[in-house]
């Protein structure tokens, strides 16, 4: 019998890789805990493993995508800016 495809968040995937990687349970028990296969609970903790040295790296996508963020929100505020004082100086006729 078959069960439907499941689709998991990050958070939960993070949450099973970190509780894999302390060690206190074997791998098959948090399988059981979370009702999923030994085998992904394992690749979830592999994918932690590798990606690990990405989080704290000083060129990491984060920082890249929120220098891009930052500057993206920076200049719609001044478009908003100016569109603002542009109605008031035009409301004020």
């Amino acid at each position: 019998m078959s069960r439907k495809r499941r689709n998991h968040s990050a958070t939960f995937k993070a949450k099973v890789a970190l509780d894999a990687l302390k060690g206190d349970k074997t791998i098959a028990e948090i399988a059981d805990k979370y009702d999923l296969h030994a085998n992904q609970v394992q690749q979830w903790r592999r994918q932690l493993l590798d990606n690990a040295t990405e989080i704290f790296g000083s060129n990491s996508k984060l920082k890249q995508n929120s220098e891009k963020d930052i500057h993206d929100l920076q200049a719609k505020v001044g478009q908003l800016t100016m569109e603002r004082d542009f109605l008031a100086h035009v409301l004020d006729r």
